[in-house]
């Protein structure tokens, strides 16, 4: 079989009813790319038209805490990906060299010691990436880089053509963007833009104090986003 029938039909395996629905895709993507590649973990994210931050599925779902991991500090292999163009390969060692942040909380939140991130091209936004997980560093090695970027490309098609043969606004963007991983890191940005209007600050200072207090806490940017927007926090609290 070549790859493209190996990952349809993984995708075709992925299709379980509790993930069925166009919003869902980014899920069963990932789902299949984990099966082909034979790795522990994948998460596909995006920059959108204003370049944030928003992830669209992972599989399974340590993949998800480790991407919100990443966006709480705020760098990591796979935002270096989307800002290079570039595939970043880091091992556990270089995790820690490069990434000293992300590195601990990774280590300390779930069992991957690796991150393989690769662009994606999808046409209708800004810069995409997919993230590759392992549990363990020597299975880097392994890894079928032309394989890997085949299946990259494999899956920047599959949400191109689901966008292309799909009616949607720019405003509201593709059914892909609506699954419930998105949308929690798309109420993130609107928390950032309330704390922002209420302590007048700069947006980009709002998002900092977010992460910053995050961190203090050991929770993700996403957790304390939430809060601030059920008022169960005030923005006041996060402090300069």
């Amino acid at each position: 079989m070549t790859i493209a029938d190996r990952f349809d039909a993984a995708l075709a395996a992925a299709a379980e009813p509790h993930l069925a629905g166009p919003e869902l895709l980014p899920v069963r993507l990932a789902r299949a790319c984990t099966a082909v590649l034979r790795v522990d973990g994948a998460g596909l994210s995006l920059r959108d038209a204003e370049n944030r931050r928003v992830p669209l599925g992972a599989a399974p779902d340590d993949a998800a805490v480790a991407e919100r991991l990443q966006f709480t500090v705020g760098r990591g292999p796979c935002a270096t990906a989307e800002d290079t163009g570039q595939p970043v390969f880091a091992v556990e060692e270089d995790l820690h060299r490069r990434w000293p942040v992300f590195a601990s909380v990774l280590v300390d939140a779930t069992p991957y010691r690796a991150v393989v991130a690769l662009p994606l091209q999808l046409g209708m936004s800004g810069p995409a990436a997919i993230d590759l997980y392992f549990r363990r560093s020597q299975d880097v090695l392994g890894l079928d880089v032309f394989e890997a970027m085949a299946v990259g490309e494999l899956v920047g098609s599959a949400l191109s053509d689901a966008a292309v043969w799909s009616t949607w606004s720019a405003e509201r963007g593709p059914e892909w963007m609506h699954g419930p991983t998105p949308q929690r890191r798309l109420a993130v940005w609107e928390c950032v833009a309330k704390v922002a209007m209420e302590l007048e600050i700069d947006p980009a200072v709002a998002l900092v104090l977010l992460r910053a207090r995050a961190y203090a806490e050991g929770v993700t940017a996403d957790e304390v986003a939430a809060d601030l927007l059920a008022g169960k926090r005030a923005a006041r609290d996060l402090g300069p």
